[in-house]
């Protein structure tokens, strides 16, 4: 089996039809065999039987006249009651070979005598005198030699159809494999970095072109995750020297400021603030890559949902950047068993970062207006409304995009990483729902969370 299993493919398919084939015409030439055997038998036994007729016809209809001599090439033998030969043209071997006893019915013997072959039929006849039996024997070389003449062509016709077999498994497996070395040759090319481009897709809608589209999704998949995770590390870079050079002007100054304690202290608080967004930031990435485990996440209750979205308008309502702001919301949940397959903490972060994208969004005096329901289906759907000036459609198909603003020169209290409405479609397409951004009738930004029951 290990031996089997070194082989190449095509070396198996051509080795597993050669045996296929081999036990198949060899059934088929054994059953040919048997039935051509059993012809040259019976054919054997007829023309026994017809050079018997005469004689038995004879004995029946004329038994007190002594039956007529056979033909020169005529065996045949008959014996009286009492044992002895009335006419006798068998061979001395045959008829040496022939049972003693008197058949009670037509018998058919198959004799080998030497290099010959005889086929023997006895027909008994009752005359008045008692019971006599008419012995006929066909020669049957000629069946032997047509029967050795097409056992000797069945092997050679099998020895040639497994030959044949095999030659053709072995071209046709070449040819259907070729594809396999086309992509094999492209995909070393791809991961040394020499092509660009796809595995080859065969003219054929087969198996193999099917994989080799298969293989092309993963590669785009790959390719496309490679470009996001290359961007991520760029924009991460990126947002991380901002504040990490902020801090260390800061700190500069804070030296200079030594003998000034309010300077000294104006430096601190603003480093403090510069730290607060690298926190934030590497929070926000922390929580990405965790979203993105394959761990399932937990079941939450919808009560439990219900009581960290008021958590949330609490925090919001306590920061600093929403004392001129009114957060109105709604719930729309009915009591019951309902389960969604997302964390509590995760749930809050949803809530947190869309309400501080609507605060950030609207101006002084305005509301914020935040919507929890569920429908018929049991599906939850989060709506967080603003008032502000909605956002540009161009921003719209990449507003959950990682690192994405809709005005990068804007900032607030409430970080501006570009990381939070990712984390919130992660959240939500982790828990089997969505999460989309469009522009209000009215004006303002419309944020749409569904999760659907668990």
């Amino acid at each position: 089996m290990r031996a089997f299993r070194r082989l190449s493919i095509r070396a198996r398919i051509t080795l597993g039809s050669f045996l296929i084939g081999a036990v198949v015409l060899a059934g088929v030439a054994v059953v040919l065999h048997v039935q051509i055997e059993r012809a040259t038998l019976a054919s054997d036994r007829s023309l026994a039987a017809g050079d018997a007729a005469p004689f038995v016809s004879d004995l029946r209809h004329n038994p007190d006249e002594p039956p007529d001599r056979p033909a020169e090439d005529v065996l045949v033998g008959i014996s009286d009651p009492s044992g002895g030969w009335v006419i006798d043209s068998l061979p001395e071997d045959v008829r040496d070979a022939l049972p003693a006893t008197t058949p009670d019915d037509v018998v058919t013997l198959r004799l080998h005598e030497g290099h010959r072959v005889f086929t023997v039929v006895g027909t008994p006849v009752e005359t008045r005198t008692g019971t006599s039996v008419v012995w006929a024997a066909h020669d049957g070389r000629a069946g032997e030699e047509t029967l050795a003449r097409v056992d000797r062509s069945l092997v050679v016709g099998t020895l040639l159809a497994l030959v044949a077999f095999a030659g053709t498994a072995w071209l046709l497996s070449t040819l259907a494999l070729r594809p396999v070395a086309r992509m094999r040759s492209t995909a070393e090319a791809l991961s040394a970095g020499a092509a660009s481009g796809h595995l080859p897709v065969g003219a054929s809608d087969d198996e193999l072109a099917d994989l080799a589209r298969t293989l092309n999704a993963f590669i785009d998949r790959q390719r496309a995750n490679a470009a996001r995770e290359r961007r991520m590390v760029s924009d991460a870079s990126h947002e991380l020297r901002t504040p990490l050079a902020a801090l260390t002007a800061r700190l500069e100054l804070a030296h200079r400021s030594a003998g000034d304690a309010p300077a000294l202290e104006r430096e601190l608080r603003a480093a403090e603030t510069d730290a607060g967004r690298l926190v934030a930031l590497a929070n926000s990435l922390l929580e990405l890559s965790r979203i993105e485990e394959v761990d399932a996440p937990p079941a939450t209750s919808a009560a439990d949902l219900v009581t960290e979205l008021m958590g949330s308008i609490d925090r919001a309502r306590a920061l600093g950047g929403a004392a001129d702001r009114d957060i109105d919301f709604s719930v729309d949940v009915p009591s019951g068993s309902s389960e969604y397959a997302v964390a509590t903490t995760a749930f809050a972060r949803v809530v947190d970062n869309l309400v501080a994208n609507a605060i950030a969004a609207g101006d002084a005096g305005g509301v914020v207006r935040v919507a929890l329901a569920q429908d018929a289906e049991r599906t939850l759907e989060l709506r967080v409304v603003d008032d502000g000036h909605g956002v540009a459609a161009d921003f719209l198909p990449r507003a959950f995009d990682r690192f994405t603003r809709a005005d990068a020169s804007r900032t607030s209290v409430l970080g501006g990483s570009g990381l939070g409405l990712a984390l919130v479609r992660a959240t939500a397409e982790r828990a089997g729902g969505s999460a989309t951004l469009e522009n209000g009738a009215d004006g303002g930004a419309v944020a749409v969370v569904r999760l659907p029951e668990r």
